[in-house]
């Protein structure tokens, strides 16, 4: 009976991860397609000549420049306030402290629409001219949601006596912090990090309220769609974007299970 069950999740999986992954396979295909417009399959050839291409861009490398910088510091703001959120949050009992976690964790739950138009009014209610802090600004709302969730898990994990015995041995609040708090969370707010730098990187509806006439790669790609002949060099920056948001998430997720499996052998 159970081979019976297991044989047709197991075709419904690969039908699901078929859906999912063709459309990435027929990206990585056509960046080596030797025509411009044409998109007849097979390609009528495959050529390398649109990863130089794209290499000497020099508006795709502002774009580049700009996402990496905003993920860089969006990330950053995400590991500091993320952090201090779920320390507040998971150590502490208050009133409306699980009305609390809701409105953080609530930005990334939004469709993203909804969160651009509110950054935008504030803004223009704050009277900010739309810039790279305007960028920075928008991704942080929900790069910090990745952090915290990290965040709370691990120290929901870790055991409250391990603080107490660090302050009883005569250990500061900052020592604590420094010396067992820190440690027990490395590996959660790299993990969110990593997490925090792909979202940021590749995210485009959030950005596109806030960045006003800049472009970070996600925009430039929107825009070069409008340009039937520069699709090849599309679909080569298409691939490096996979390639950026892809290594963050499977190092984060081998580090997540390599924890897993510490816990589960009690080192």
């Amino acid at each position: 009976m159970k081979d019976r069950i297991s044989w047709p999740l197991g075709l419904a999986t690969i039908a699901v991860l078929l859906f999912l992954h063709i459309p990435f396979l027929l990206i990585l295909l056509y960046a080596f397609n030797t025509e411009e417009a044409a998109f007849t399959f097979p390609p009528p050839g495959l050529t390398t000549k649109w990863f130089a291409e794209a290499w000497r861009r020099q508006d795709l490398w502002a774009a580049i420049s700009l996402s990496s910088r905003v993920a860089i510091i969006a990330t950053l703001v995400a590991i500091i306030l993320g952090t201090l959120a779920a320390l507040a949050l998971s150590r502490s009992k208050f009133f409306g402290r699980d009305s609390l976690s809701l409105i953080i964790i609530l930005p990334i739950a939004l469709p993203g629409i909804i969160t651009g138009i509110a950054l935008r009014s504030a803004f223009s209610l704050l009277g900010l001219k739309y810039s790279f802090w305007t960028i920075v600004l928008g991704h942080a709302t929900f790069c910090i949601v990745l952090v915290f969730n990290n965040a709370v898990a691990r120290l929901r994990r870790t055991s409250p006596s391990l603080i107490e015995a660090s302050l009883d041995l005569g250990a500061s609040s900052l020592q604590t912090f420094r010396h067992v708090v820190l440690p027990n969370l490395a590996t959660a707010l790299v993990t969110g990090g990593m997490l925090a730098f792909a979202l940021s990187f590749d995210e485009v509806i959030v950005t596109t309220f806030t960045a006003g006439q800049q472009q970070t790669v996600p925009i430039w790609l929107l825009n070069q769609l409008t340009r039937p002949r520069d699709r090849p060099v599309t679909n080569v920056v298409a691939v490096f974007i996979l390639l950026v948001t892809l290594l963050p998430i499977l190092i984060s997720t081998y580090l997540t299970r390599n924890l897993d499996d510490l816990s589960r052998t009690g080192k």
